[in-house]
């Protein structure tokens, strides 16, 4: 059986709020959360971002639930050797509750300190030295590198958790994945592609975890809920590789003109069926994913954190 999580976004909340989800999350029955790591919200109307590591901190301390980034680039914006810093006390202070998440990153998060913006195979190769850094770093040894992408000199973590922390590696293509499948202790990514997690478990993911995650508006109002989306949410329409390399929320706010309710209500779970919310959620346990995590988009949480503890995680649980 799947696992079933929640997922925390810190483009739409800030640290009180996300702390408090993190709370009904678990009461409401969730086995485990994500939480975003971004600089910038998609756009204006999301209108947060406060820093994913001051908010595992408190979560630390709030929840019982293991906690995972979904997901942390590190590679142009923070240096791998501070990431690797970041994740051993998250992995402390979690109690061995924590995995790192990684992926290849966004512009708009990325680009801030004026450093180019690579081409994708590059991105990967970045990321693929990143790993090893981190993992290096993360055994509590003395470390230097000098690599490609990185040095590290005579860089060593104090407080390091008893276990590795497990890295999980994010992709949404062919070549990413097979990065995954080499580099990583788990596969994430976001549709419930069938072939994708196949594609990873021969490539070399061999049995470790695949998770994804999706995100919807529950509501009692259908059609509220698709403006809601629409308003707040409307880039996760944006198709290809666009997401990866628009620099601010505006020009985000710009290319999602294009996005109509239309196809927000086509894609986006959304309203009080809940065999909608069960249909979309059981698509990835089918595609053979191990944990599927989900986030709701807007205000009303204590509604649909009800919701799917009444309603839809009874009966993905069968």
């Amino acid at each position: 059986m799947a696992h079933f999580g929640y997922f925390l976004s810190c483009e739409e909340h800030g640290p009180a709020e996300l702390v408090e989800q993190a709370r009904l999350a678990e009461e409401a029955g969730f086995d485990c959360l994500w939480i975003s790591d971004h600089y910038h919200p998609w756009n204006d109307q999301q209108g947060q971002s406060p820093f994913v590591w001051s908010v595992i901190g408190a979560l630390s301390e709030a929840v019982s639930l293991p906690v995972e980034t979904a997901v942390t680039c590190p590679t142009v914006r923070i240096h791998p050797a501070v990431v690797a810093q970041a994740a051993a006390t998250s992995a402390v202070q979690l109690g061995g509750r924590f995995r790192l998440g990684v992926g290849s990153g966004e512009a708009l998060n990325e680009h801030i300190l004026g450093d180019a913006w690579p081409e994708t195979a590059v991105r990967l190769e970045m990321l693929e030295e990143a790993v090893a850094v981190i993992r290096k770093l993360l055994t509590g040894e003395q470390v230097s590198h000098r690599g490609t992408h990185y040095t590290v000199e005579n860089a060593r973590l104090y407080t390091v958790p008893d276990q590795p922390v497990p890295i999980d590696v994010s992709a949404f293509g062919p070549q990413a994945a097979e990065v995954a499948a080499r580099i990583g202790d788990g596969l994430i990514t976001m549709t419930p592609d069938a072939d994708m997690v196949e594609r990873y478990r021969r490539g070399g993911g061999g049995v470790s975890p695949v998770s994804g995650g999706l995100k919807v508006c529950w509501g009692p109002d259908r059609e509220e809920a698709v403006r809601t989306v629409h308003r707040l949410w409307p880039n996760e329409s944006l198709p290809g590789e666009l997401p990866q390399v628009l620099p601010t929320p505006r020009h985000f706010e710009q290319a999602c003109e294009l996005v109509t309710e239309e196809r927000i209500a086509e894609s986006v779970p959304c309203g009080d069926d809940p065999e909608a919310h069960i249909e979309a959620l059981a698509a990835f346990a089918d595609a053979g994913f191990d944990a599927v995590y989900v986030n709701q988009i807007g205000k009303d949480q204590r509604g649909f954190f009800d919701f799917y503890r009444t309603k839809v995680l009874p009966a993905l649980r069968g």
